[in-house]
């Protein structure tokens, strides 16, 4: 019988990350897959006393990784299960600052950004010279975020110095980037899913009183057609650090598209409904011909 792990965030109850399993456990069940969804919340693997990683879970032919637990995730490669995605995608995915690192010097055109200062002490205040650099060099408005975080948590909008000083002050002891606002896309922007260095699918997403763009936040999603220099675009992105899947957020420049974001577990919930496309379907078919060649 194949069989495959669908592994969940132990503390998420996030709908679409309800819907995420439940979709691709439906796809794996046409497909002849028994697909079995555990939230990660028994300790799959452990270090044993002898200094060798044992896996505890039971046997599957592979693991859908839909939790973004770095620890977990290496271990479990270790004892040599396949992951989709592998763990060094989801951790340079997770990391906003570790994906724009990966992407540079590929001729992937991203907004311009600045790695936020690491701090230890919650007590000691924000440098001034840190924000007069961050105001010579993006402007205002200026974007923050913090590195990790999805569905738009952690990132801000700083109109002026006053509200820049705040939002740095409570970042401040997280990791976090400033970037430069993109006047052009405010509100709006791209979404692309890429299977196995294939798009499958694409919607713009539009805020009518936000300038971030996601669905959850109530922006609304439509039909997308990528044009040629999209696809590639998106398609090189996701071979340069998320062959299997991933969603890629892109903003409409004045110059041309600019990659923001990429998401190794983006939700597709959303994206089926906007496009009537099967994204679990094409995801499922894809992990079944990696693993059992068919």
């Amino acid at each position: 019988m194949k069989k495959c792990l669908i592994l969940v965030n132990a503390y998420s109850r996030l709908k679409s990350s309800l819907n995420q399993s439940a979709r691709l456990k439906e796809e794996f069940s046409s497909l002849g897959v028994r697909a079995e969804v555990r939230p990660n919340d028994f300790f799959a693997c452990e270090v044993s006393e002898g200094g060798d990683i044992v896996r505890t879970a039971e046997d599957y032919d592979f693991c859908v990784y839909l939790d973004k637990d770095k620890y977990v995730a290496r271990m479990l490669e270790k004892c040599g299960l396949r992951l989709f995605n592998p763990a060094e995608a989801i951790e340079t995915c997770d990391d906003k600052m570790l994906t724009a690192i990966a992407l540079s010097g590929c001729g992937v055109a991203m907004p311009r950004t600045l790695p936020g200062l690491l701090c230890y002490n919650p007590e000691e205040e924000v440098k001034e010279g840190v924000l007069d650099e961050v105001e010579r060099r993006l402007g205002y408005p200026v974007i923050i975020k913090t590195a990790y975080g999805s569905l738009g948590s952690g990132v801000f909008k700083a109109d002026g110095r006053a509200e820049l000083k705040v939002i740095a002050e409570k970042v401040k002891c997280m990791p976090h980037l400033f970037q430069r606002c993109v006047a052009a896309s405010a509100g709006t922007d791209a979404r692309v899913i890429v299977v196995g260095g294939r798009v499958i699918a694409a919607m713009r997403r539009q805020s009518a009183g936000d300038f971030r763009s996601n669905l959850e936040l109530g922006g609304q999603g439509f039909p997308l057609v990528p044009d040629k220099e999209l696809t590639k675009l998106c398609q090189k992105v996701a071979s340069l650090v998320c062959p299997d899947y991933c969603g890629i957020d892109v903003l409409f420049g004045e110059g041309g598209y600019l990659v923001c974001e990429v998401n190794s577990n983006a939700f597709f919930g959303g994206m089926e409904k906007v496009t009537g496309i099967n994204v679990a379907g094409a995801y499922a078919r894809y992990m079944y011909g990696e693993v059992y060649g068919a």
